[in-house]
């Protein structure tokens, strides 16, 4: 294993661990009344800085963006972390934590069929089979929640905003590394970062007043806790992870992610565990390592 790979890795595995306390962080401020926009908001507001100062000093010496190149970013930033990040704060008003990540997880799957559908990549039966074994996994972590909640619906309506947010995901993973391989990790993690802002605080001013933006001081300490743990230090380090190990390897390494948000839900939220749920998580992770296994072996 040489350096570069070794630390592309290590990046995946921390980014992993960033935005699996994305979710905690989330669960833990809804109780103080703030909304699923403002709260999104008050992140990347608490973020910007950060992505400004990255964007700005690997810009100014690099080569200028095509038009193409800025129509990119512009799609793959709303998508990735205003899109994807909007259906996920919705989602988790009505799901666990648990569950949530299980359900965004389906994104590494998603994202080797968007290369078959649109870049051109090869299928197999072992991605068939990996899809398979995703789905059953989110099926029992379903039934698992179905169970210990009150509210059927709850649970599909979280679900099914959960999903959207794993399409959004995935479809921007998909385009990431070729934008990447173009601008580097860095420069285009911020740049898109910056796209997302716009695009959160433009939907922000249009659903809610700015006063709503006055919060008591748990919900601002949750939201930069939120900004620099499960957004900027994963961002960077993700975007970082995919150039070193391309978009199907650094998904593969994340598979961490579920059994630490289910592990924080249930130590930090008190949300019940069972054997069922582990049982979920469990295939949903062999699913993503048979899918990615297949990738290293085609690449």
């Amino acid at each position: 294993m040489t350096a570069f790979f070794a630390s592309g890795v290590g990046f995946a595995v921390l980014a992993a661990f960033g935005f699996s306390f994305k979710a905690i962080f989330i669960k833990l401020a809804y109780p103080f009344g703030v909304s699923a926009i403002t709260l999104l908001a008050l992140r990347m507001l608490f973020s910007l800085p950060a992505f400004l100062w990255v964007g700005w000093r690997e810009t100014r010496t690099a080569p200028p963006l095509t038009g193409r190149q800025k129509a990119a970013l512009v799609l793959l930033g709303l998508l990735g972390y205003y899109g994807a990040s909007l259906f996920d704060f919705i989602g988790l008003q009505y799901i666990s934590a648990g569950l949530e990540r299980l359900i965004l997880f389906t994104y590494p799957t998603l994202t080797l069929l968007f290369g078959v559908w649109f870049q051109g990549h090869r299928s197999s039966g072992r991605q068939v089979a990996a899809i398979g074994l995703t789905w059953l996994g989110i099926g029992l972590a379903v039934a698992h929640d179905v169970k210990v909640s009150t509210d059927f619906s709850a649970v599909l309506i979280g679900g099914g905003f959960v999903f959207l947010s794993a399409i959004c995901y995935a479809a921007y993973t998909a385009g990431a590394a070729p934008m990447i391989d173009r601008l580097g990790s860095a420069r285009f993690a911020a740049l898109a970062m910056i796209v997302s802002t716009a695009g959160t605080l433009v939907h922000f001013l249009v659903v809610e007043p700015p006063a709503s933006l006055i919060q008591p001081w748990q919900v601002y300490a949750l939201a930069m806790g939120m900004a620099l743990f499960s957004t900027v230090m994963p961002v960077f380090m993700q975007a970082a992870a995919i150039k070193r190990l391309g978009s199907a390897r650094a998904a593969l390494m994340s598979t961490l992610g579920p059994p630490l948000t289910i592990a924080f839900g249930a130590l930090i939220l008190g949300e019940p565990m069972s054997l069922q749920q582990a049982a979920g998580a469990a295939l949903v992770v062999s699913g993503v390592v048979l899918a990615g296994r297949r990738q290293d072996a085609s690449a």
